[in-house]
């Protein structure tokens, strides 16, 4: 099991009963929580670990928590050994609609997120959504950006049903999140097992993640900006963008600015720096572009951005005008 210190205190000790109750062998491994931990020095320190367990390709490495320790944990599992059998037990909303489906793993560099990785596919996934019990408010609500983005991606009458009923997800109704966690799941295999490797269809799953990753960057990754948190501005942002090139029509961004805001999901950048002190800057148009520079979609050179028609359709766009986008996010800066 490799697990963090939080999800260790609430629910570690049941899963190793459990596990030693049918028979099999389990030891564990407690990470420190948070993005600092999807790095090079932790990783290398956990696959000696793995190691000296004497961990084997027929076993499992069992991922028990949020989104940083399943991309962990999977990559962990994808190079020991050249590659063990993983299970993903997701304990956060954004892991369970999007993190722990479809094989990415990996950790972060200073050049940007997620950019150390590979594709491996768990054997499992075990979503509770009783876990979702214990969450704090801020890190459901980060979860639930992940699920509006299946329904402005592609499904608008999903974005709909979110509208009507987001803030009982965030409230705790039981139904509601089984069918907006089940959706999200059924809507991110269907890109999947038609691009696994992300080399079309799969990046239309990354609206707003262009800007978000960029925002993280500039909270250096610390928690001033959650993952879930920065692709809520950052999706904002995407349709602002759209509709100020002539993609989307007038008051779209306007709509989904607003269902974000109702659950309380910040959606300007200001959300994160209004509160700074003064000798703490945000984040400059300079700062952003660099490191939109380093996002994985970037073809010879150039940015590509997951820009939208409309709720439910989006599309993959290499062709924004770099001055139109400079001037945008000076706008936001």
């Amino acid at each position: 099991m490799i697990t963090d210190a939080n999800v260790a205190a609430l629910y570690l000790d049941a899963l190793m009963t459990s596990l030693k109750d049918a028979g099999l062998a389990a030891s564990a491994i407690t990470l420190p929580a948070g993005e600092a931990t999807k790095s090079f020095p932790p990783l290398i320190e956990t696959v000696e670990q793995l190691l000296e367990m004497g961990v084997e390709r027929g076993d499992l490495v069992i991922a028990l928590g949020g989104g940083v320790i399943g991309d962990f944990a999977g990559f962990a599992a994808s190079i020991l050994r050249r590659g063990v059998r993983f299970v993903q037990i997701p304990t956060t909303l954004l892991a369970q609609v999007d993190s722990s489906v479809g094989g990415k793993t990996g950790i972060n560099s200073k050049h940007g997120k997620n950019l150390i990785g590979a594709f491996h596919q768990p054997e499992l996934v075990i979503i509770d959504t009783d876990v979702l019990d214990t969450l704090p408010r801020r890190e459901l609500a980060a979860g639930y950006a992940e699920v509006a983005k299946y329904g402005l991606n592609d499904d608008a009458d999903f974005f709909a049903w979110l509208e009507r009923n987001g803030p009982r997800i965030i409230a705790g109704d039981q139904q509601a999140r089984i069918h907006a966690i089940a959706n999200s799941c059924r809507a991110k295999a269907r890109v999947v097992a038609e691009d696994e490797r992300e080399a079309g269809r799969r990046a239309l799953l990354n609206l707003g993640h262009t800007f978000g990753h960029a925002l993280e960057a500039w909270g250096g990754y610390s928690g001033r900006v959650l993952h879930g948190e920065g692709v809520s501005v950052g999706m904002v942002m995407a349709f602002e963008l759209s509709e100020r090139l002539g993609y989307c029509p007038a008051g779209v961004a306007a709509r989904v600015e607003k269902h974000l805001q109702g659950v309380g999901l910040p959606t300007r950048i200001n959300d994160f720096t209004k509160n700074l002190p003064a000798d703490q800057p945000g984040p400059t148009v300079d700062m952003l572009l660099a490191s939109m520079a380093q996002d994985k979609k970037v073809e010879g050179g150039k940015l590509v951005f997951i820009m939208a028609n409309d709720v439910g359709e989006s599309k993959i766009d290499p062709s924004v005008p770099v001055k139109a986008l400079k001037s945008y996010l000076q706008s936001q800066c």
